[in-house]
C-alpha cells in the first residue's frame, strides 16, 4: 500500500472510530483488519499511529481549539475534523513527515472527502498550528 493509501486508510479508520469509545478501539482496528487485505508491517504502522493518535487526542484537540477561532472542535464537521487531527499527529509527532507534506495531504483528503469549503478550512487551520 502506498503512503497515500495508507493516510486514506488511517482518516477512514478514524472517522469511523468517532463514534466508538476510546476502549473500543483495538476491537474495531482487528474488526477493520480482517476485512482489509494489508501487510503485517501497513498493519502495524497504522495500528500504531491510529492508537498512538487516540492517546494525543486531548492534546490535538486543544492545539486546533487554541487556532480555531470561531470553531470549537465539538462544532467542527466530523470529516474535516479527523483530517485536521491526523495532519496535527504528523506535524507534532512523526518528524519523518514534512510538514508541508502533512498539509497537502490533508488538504487532498479533504477535497476528496469533505464538502467544497473543507480543504480552504483545513488548510486555514493547519496553516495557524504549523
Amino acid at each position: 500500500m502506498s503512503r497515500r493509501e495508507l493516510r486514506e486508510w488511517i482518516f477512514q479508520t478514524l472517522f469511523r472510530m468517532e463514534f466508538h469509545n476510546k476502549e473500543e478501539y483495538e476491537k474495531q482496528l482487528e474488526l477493520l483488519f480482517e476485512t482489509e487485505e494489508m501487510s503485517d508491517e501497513d498493519k502495524t504502522y497504522a495500528k500504531n499511529k491510529i492508537l498512538d493518535i487516540g492517546e494525543h487526542i486531548e492534546e490535538i484537540d486543544a492545539a486546533i481549539n487554541e487556532v480555531a477561532k470561531g470553531w470549537k472542535t465539538s462544532r467542527m464537521a466530523k470529516v474535516d475534523l479527523t483530517i485536521i487531527r491526523l495532519a496535527v499527529y504528523e506535524i507534532r509527532y512523526e518528524e519523518e513527515i514534512p510538514t508541508k507534506v502533512a498539509i497537502n495531504e490533508a488538504v487532498e483528503m479533504a477535497k476528496k472527502y469533505g464538502t467544497d469549503t473543507s480543504s480552504s478550512f483545513v488548510n486555514g487551520i493547519l496553516a495557524k498550528i504549523a
